[in-house]
């Protein structure tokens, strides 16, 4: 879906105190925000509890966490969907069946 000029706003978010200028939908504002957060929280952790060499080191553990949450997620609404579906196919069935 493309955002129209006047939907879209400016904001400026810190990842691993660099400034960042971004074109966002106003919709998506908030979001964007809480995600960066997330990532400098998860950064942090990181730089507390492990050993680094880099900022890169601290950024690739992060994006494979995130990564991987995503992928639990999908994995997890495939599962639900397929559920969902056999459901709807039997009370289809049910409600189809002139015999019930």
């Amino acid at each position: 879906m493309k955002v129209s000029k006047m939907d879209e706003i400016t904001i400026n978010i810190t990842l691993l105190d660099r400034p960042f200028r971004l074109a966002v939908a106003r919709a998506d504002e908030e979001r964007v925000r809480k995600a960066a957060s997330l990532i400098n929280e998860r950064v942090k952790f990181y730089a507390k509890h492990y050993a680094y060499k880099d900022a890169q080191d601290l950024l690739s553990m992060t994006a494979l966490q995130f990564a991987t949450s995503v992928v639990k997620m999908e994995s997890e609404s495939n599962y639900k969907d397929q559920h969902l579906e056999r459901k709807l196919n039997e009370l289809n069935a049910l409600l189809s069946d002139p015999q019930a």
